[in-house]
């Protein structure tokens, strides 16, 4: 990395201490890296990605390489979290243009750069080389900023990424303490293992707030040698009905001949499927529900009274009407 020892204002010179460089690696050029660079060769070949903290114009931009430099231009003993945290467990967060840093004194708001206080026993620890908050207390500290259906997806989204179990959530959420802590304990309760997508989850939870039974997840259909032939994403086979999402934006793909030979083949079984996109959970989340209730009618499944909890979590345009519950 870079030693910068200095810069003059008037001058164009950057005095350097060590030419054991990494070009590729943010450096402080206010602290103690550098290598004879003069200012106009750092703005020509550098960019800067927060005050002081530049990086080769080369060198794409990563949330590792964020969290690098976001670490460089706080005080020291700082570490990531938040949604910068998740993101870098490979989880599913809403998007956040700030990297997330936890300091134990200063909350110095910096641009670029989200500060928060450490909080008393926050589980941190290092990977890849950065420190970050762990899967569950990344899980647990986010309860204070997202709502039920963001924090679940979240929840699903470690599992998904074998950083934790619904068990060890559950466990997490249950000891912790705080304003958030029931949001966090009942967030943990929904979260699920095999669930494919942050999509799915969002189907799974307006299913679910709409007093439906809960479906099953990641039902696995086998060939007689092992080999997967089917998954289906929510379902109640007892009753034969099954509820994919499917984000796809255009048919004109293989998988969507496949799929057609595999509805066939679902028809020939006397399996009902209902198929739901994005349009359907964001606009139309009550002709959503008044859709699988009715196939749940047609498949001879009993059908609960609606619930109006999903309305709170899942906001419809005013032309999409629920059937009376």
């Amino acid at each position: 990395m870079y030693d910068v020892r200095a810069i003059s204002v008037s001058s164009v010179t950057i005095h350097c201490m060590s030419n054991s460089v990494t070009p590729s690696e943010p450096f402080n050029a206010c602290g103690s890296t550098g290598s004879g660079l003069t200012s106009w060769e750092l703005r020509k070949h550098y960019r800067m990605l927060f005050r002081g903290v530049y990086v080769s114009r080369e060198t794409p931009i990563t949330v590792h390489l964020l969290g690098q430099a976001a670490l460089l231009a706080v005080e020291a003993g700082s570490h990531l979290s938040h949604h910068t945290a998740a993101q870098l467990w490979g989880a599913v967060v809403p998007d956040d243009p700030s990297v997330h840093v936890s300091s134990r004194r200063s909350r110095a708001q910096r641009p670029g750069i989200a500060a928060h206080r450490v909080k008393a026993g926050q589980h941190v620890v290092t990977r890849r080389g950065l420190r970050l908050t762990s899967p569950g207390q990344t899980f647990l500290d986010l309860a204070h900023l997202l709502n039920l259906v963001d924090l679940v997806v979240l929840g699903d989204s470690l599992v998904k990424a074998n950083r934790l179990s619904p068990a060890d959530l559950v466990t997490l959420a249950a000891d912790h303490r705080g304003p958030h802590s029931k949001l966090a304990r009942r967030a943990a309760g929904l979260v699920r293992s095999g669930v494919d997508s942050a999509m799915e989850t969002r189907l799974r939870l307006l299913m679910i707030f709409g007093g439906l039974p809960e479906p099953e997840v990641d039902h696995r259909v086998h060939a007689a040698d092992g080999s997967l032939l089917y998954r289906f994403d929510l379902c109640y086979l007892p009753w034969r009905l099954l509820v994919e999402y499917d984000g796809r934006h255009h048919a004109a793909d293989d998988q969507w001949h496949s799929d057609i030979a595999r509805d066939e083949q679902f028809d020939s079984w006397g399996l009902r499927k209902i198929v739901v996109v994005a349009g359907d959970i964001y606009r139309t989340p009550a002709n959503t529900l008044t859709r699988i209730r009715h196939a749940m009618r047609e498949q001879g499944m009993p059908v609960p009274p609606l619930s109006n909890e999903w309305r709170r979590h899942f906001p419809s345009r005013s032309d999409d009407l629920a059937e009376p519950a």
